[in-house]
């Protein structure tokens, strides 16, 4: 791979603190756009330029995308919080590095969405993140789009459940998913630099059923395998009344993990961590 700058974006994030390792490892020259210098101390290194830059201000960006070969950008927000909404973030936040990066002449982006997104623009965070898809594309600037199954980090749920004894599933439990882990999927984050494909789907390397992961979260609790099934129409029930009685900063969040909750998500298998060695991890540092 060639050693060219690498501007990041969205590094003090899960996934983004992960490739920000995986470019110090490859050992790339890299740029850290920040909101908190403080927070993004750990990802400080030789080869790495910590920048501290307002992504949702465009002003901040400019002259920081000189001498950049590729920009990555991890910039999104699950929950909306500090008065910004999603449009803000994974919509705006984005067209400003896109547009900064256009201007001083990066060759490439890389932009993470979500496994099957284009799907779902009815879903205020989708909607966001899927008009900047179609502006990245509309872009003359060489793209590739990575969409991810869920995060070994959204799997916490699970254990949060089981430490109290019960797993609440919707529906038979048996839909299927792969969800990756942060180290796996920042390795294909990287390796786009040098892709040709303009969108890669991308999963971890175990095919689950929602009833195998509440399964291995309350073993590793030590817990007996207590699985309560809540029919659909509760799941189309809170939705709709979450959508109707609160604003999309409460129900966001709720509206994109219940929907996709409620389908098969199977994307390419790719990784080496496993869930159950995941789910460990998690509950040994919680006794520490």
């Amino acid at each position: 791979m060639k050693n060219n700058t690498v501007l990041l974006a969205g590094a003090t994030g899960y996934l983004g603190g992960y490739i920000a390792k995986e470019l110090e490892t490859r050992q790339i020259s890299t740029k850290i756009l920040v909101r908190n210098i403080e927070k993004a101390a750990k990802l400080t290194s030789e080869n790495t330029q910590i920048i501290k830059a307002e992504v949702t201000n465009s002003e901040t960006l400019k002259g920081h995308f000189k001498g950049v070969d590729t920009v990555i950008s991890t910039v999104g927000i699950t929950r909306q919080k500090e008065g910004l909404t999603y449009m803000d973030v994974d919509f705006q936040a984005n067209i400003n590095l896109l547009k900064e990066a256009v201007k001083s002449g990066v060759r490439k982006f890389v932009y993470v969405s979500v496994l099957n997104g284009n799907l779902h623009r009815n879903l205020k965070i989708l909607e966001a993140k899927e008009a900047f898809v179609d502006a990245l594309i509309a872009s003359n600037i060489e793209y590739t789009i990575i969409r991810p199954n869920g995060f070994f980090s959204d799997m916490k749920d699970f254990l949060e459940m089981a430490q109290k004894g019960k797993v609440y599933l919707f529906g038979s439990g048996e839909q299927k998913f792969n969800p990756i882990h942060g180290a796996d999927l920042a390795i294909v984050c990287v390796s786009a630099i040098e892709a040709i494909k303009p969108e890669i789907n991308i999963g971890g390397p175990d095919i689950l059923t929602h009833t195998e992961v509440a399964k291995k979260a309350l073993l590793v609790c030590g817990k007996p395998i207590k699985i309560v099934h809540l029919p659909h129409w509760i799941r189309k029930l809170v939705i709709w009344f979450l959508r109707t009685f609160t604003s999309s900063k409460t129900y966001g969040p709720y509206e994109f993990f219940l929907t996709l909750m409620a389908e098969d998500a199977i994307a390419p298998r790719y990784g080496t961590h496993r869930l159950s060695n995941f789910f460990q991890s998690e509950m040994d540092s919680l006794k520490k």
